[in-house]
């Protein structure tokens, strides 16, 4: 029979996987996780495929249980983790007990946490994809009493010897702080700023409570546009840092648009949207300049990072004999729509 998960404390929270790619030739927004490092880890450290659904959590806590034995794991913002009661690590596997509540309290020093289960859930799909999109009303968000198919159970794994974590797989963590640095490129507007264009450097940015998975909106010293032509609406990638007047920057996220039409001063690399995934109200953003270049860079090595931690743990879990069930890599499938 099939295994389901009953949340009984949503707080803020939905299911959703690395983004929706083919949606902006639609002119849908990509969505999907903000925090991509995170929500990859959540699944490598599960045996999952990236792209396997995760639960994104939000700011607040939740809980909650499942009627069979899962392997699950939870990174992104530190925090508070237990199972049935006892506390257990963040970025690495973590046996559950059928009956067991999960739960997660006290994020902090960050704003998301992702949940990953091995073998994933069952999720909606809209264009390969079960991110949530809310300009046209798609998504699985969690509400009290919401129940998730189970896609596979494993057993507990446990030291056979020592009451001690049986997983130790060492993956270093992203810094998270209330003071956070952010890497961009120069935008295509970039010349349109003049001298003033190097404020962006000079000091903090504050992120404002008005932030959300669209942009964030942040207040502090603003370069100032020195041609006051009319810009056109065009395409804008995501993590374009725009002046959209003189009150504050935007920067725009995963649920941005795909056409825009204020000067885009800068471009937030792939790491630097990670970092901004987890700047909470009040928190102190910095941009540092990098080049394309520095930025590929940066990007692959932490891609190769996360191709490391994959080949430990697929080694870690086929001595255990995790996942030895015929087609375990590969997600069945969900509902299209």
């Amino acid at each position: 029979m099939k295994g389901r998960i009953v949340v009984e404390q949503p707080g803020n929270s939905v299911v959703t996987d690395l983004g929706r790619f083919r949606g902006p030739r639609f002119g849908l927004p990509v969505n999907g996780a903000l925090d991509q490092f995170s929500a990859r880890a959540a699944n490598i450290l599960t045996g999952n495929p990236d792209n396997a659904p995760v639960l994104e959590v939000t700011a607040l806590d939740f809980r909650m249980r499942a009627d069979q034995d899962l392997l699950i794991s939870v990174t992104g913002a530190p925090l508070t983790l237990t199972v049935g009661g006892r506390e257990q690590p963040q970025w690495e596997p973590v046996s559950v007990r059928a009956g067991e509540a999960v739960a997660i309290r006290g994020i902090h020093t960050g704003l998301r946490a992702y949940l990953a289960i091995h073998g994933s859930v069952d999720a909606p799909l809209l264009m390969g994809s079960c991110a949530p999109d809310t300009v046209v009303g798609f998504g699985l968000k969690l509400a009290e009493g919401t129940v998730l198919g189970i896609r596979r159970s494993v057993a507990p794994l446990r030291q056979p010897y020592f009451d001690i974590p049986l997983f130790r797989l060492g993956l270093e963590r992203p810094a998270m702080g209330s003071e956070l640095v952010v890497d961009v490129t120069d935008g295509p507007d970039v010349a349109e700023f003049g001298d003033s264009a190097s404020l962006l450097f000079a000091s903090g940015y504050t992120v404002s409570g008005r932030s959300n998975h669209i942009g964030l909106r942040l207040g502090g010293q603003l370069p100032e546009r020195m041609s006051s032509a009319e810009v056109l609406s065009r395409g804008v990638p995501v993590g374009a840092v725009e002046v959209p007047n003189r009150e504050e920057l935007l920067v725009l996220h995963r649920g941005r648009g795909v056409t825009a039409g204020y000067p885009v001063l800068a471009v937030a690399t792939s790491l630097g949207l990670d970092v901004l995934a987890q700047a909470r109200p009040g928190d102190v953003v910095r941009f540092r300049k990098t080049t394309v270049a520095e930025a590929t860079l940066a990007y692959r090595a932490s891609m190769r990072q996360l191709e490391s931690l994959r080949t430990t743990v697929n080694t870690v879990f086929k001595l255990l004999g995790v996942g030895d069930e015929p087609g375990w890599r590969e997600l069945p499938p969900a509902i299209a729509i």
